[in-house]
């Protein structure tokens, strides 16, 4: 099974496939859309994002409509709607990261990358999103690129870790 969009076709990897029937099986029969966050988690991770074509894919793994997995790709910031970098630096702006910070460092982040939130960089290596408390609180200003949390930023702390990931 799969689903194409003009010239674009989604369907799960041999492995893929075999992984989310698994994680399908997980649940009785009437309660599979409990299996949609692993079933997107497993479409990022081969795709890169959450394109469209691969979220009516996961629909029709899990017979329900497509509005449904639009409603849960949109709400999560988690999921990338849209085409994202080799690496996704999630950073925090709620109130205790800029207490200690962090509007500055981010202001340094955007500027040493060359674009704001929501972009990714020219080369395809990184893209900025800010998102709301990543529970680190008390060593703000925080980041984090996938499951890395990157903590007590400052502006050289964050060259630092640019340099790391560009290589």
């Amino acid at each position: 099974m799969s689903t194409t969009v003009g010239n674009k076709t989604v369907v799960f990897t041999p492995e893929r496939l075999e992984k989310a029937q698994e994680i399908i099986a997980n649940y009785p029969e009437d309660r599979q859309k409990s299996a949609l966050l692993p079933l997107l988690h497993l479409l990022q991770e081969q795709e890169g994002w959450t394109s469209p074509e691969g979220m009516d894919y996961v629909a029709r793994l899990l017979d329900i409509q497509p509005i449904e997995v639009y409603e849960v790709a949109t709400f999560y910031t988690m999921y990338h709607i849209d085409p994202v970098g080799k690496h996704v630096i999630e950073y925090c702006r709620t109130g205790p990261c800029c207490l200690m910070g962090g509007e500055e460092v981010l202001a340094h982040l955007k500027q040493r990358l060359g674009v704001d939130t929501g972009q990714t960089t020219v080369d395809g290596r990184f893209t900025l999103k800010e998102v709301e408390c990543l529970a680190a609180c008390g060593m703000g200003p925080v980041f984090q690129v996938r499951e890395k949390y990157y903590m007590n930023l400052t502006n050289e702390r964050v060259d630092e870790i640019i340099d790391e990931l560009s290589k």
